[in-house]
């Protein structure tokens, strides 16, 4: 089975937020993502609110017509805000106010009692929900003991390798995490930092069924068009098997 390919269009909002007008449209960006062939657009709310806004989540509801994946602090307000919207999938990730982008992985064996509760909470409002983990036995094993059914393995550091050596060790231990994963009767998703250049290897891995990408394939959309970008993104996954 070849990875679907989600696309995170929060940098999109990023650009209207540079001047706080009204485009680029988040919620166009996502229309013309899905008409190139994604398989669902990934949008993060901050709590700063710093791309995505609130209207932009409600309006993405109404109109993504494949699947709709809310990344999210595991906190009151965006639960409050999810159980709302009802996305088809709610990403729990952790979030601080300074960084520039999420920066690792949920410690979920450090928060395990606290987020299988938000956890049980989403599921039962009828949202599916996934933990944005580092590459780590322990952070997929407690994973798995949330009660949430799918994980997403955090690829930055494979991604920001500077050394071919250091590419490959990052790169097996996703492959570890993701069979892992998959043994403990998790589904498995990938993400961050993937790009045109890397992201064959980790498409390649047997039990990653979905790849989410957003600020590689918005950089290539500012060129040559989001139809062009999203489908060359997705014709280098398809080929990665």
């Amino acid at each position: 089975m070849r990875p679907r390919l989600s696309v995170n269009v929060d940098h999109i909002a990023t650009l209207r937020q540079a001047r706080r007008g009204s485009e680029p449209d988040p919620v166009a960006a996502a229309i013309l993502a899905e008409v190139a062939g994604a398989s669902g657009i990934i949008v993060h709310l901050r709590e700063d609110r710093r791309h995505i806004q609130d209207r932009d989540l409600r309006l993405l509801k109404e109109v993504v017509k494949t699947q709709l994946n809310l990344e999210m602090a595991a906190t009151d307000e965006m639960v409050k805000i999810a159980l709302e919207v009802l996305p088809d999938v709610a990403t729990l990730v952790p979030e601080r106010r300074q960084e520039l982008t999420t920066e690792g992985g949920l410690d979920v064996a450090g928060q395990e009692e606290r987020l299988a509760r938000v956890v049980r909470v989403l599921i039962e409002g009828g949202i599916r929900v996934s933990l944005f983990i580092d590459p780590s036995p322990e952070q997929v094993k407690t994973s798995k003991r949330t009660g949430a059914p799918f994980v997403e393995i955090h690829t930055g550091r494979y991604a920001e390798a500077q050394t071919e050596a250091e590419r490959q060790k990052a790169l097996l231990k996703i492959m570890e995490a993701a069979r892992l994963a998959r043994d403990l009767g998790l589904r498995v998703g990938a993400g961050h930092g993937l790009t045109y250049q890397n992201v064959i290897p980790v498409a390649a891995i047997p039990e990653v069924e979905e790849l989410n990408i957003g600020h590689s394939i918005v950089g290539r959309a500012s060129l040559v068009g989001m139809d062009r970008a999203v489908r060359e993104m997705r014709d280098l996954i398809r080929g990665a098997r």
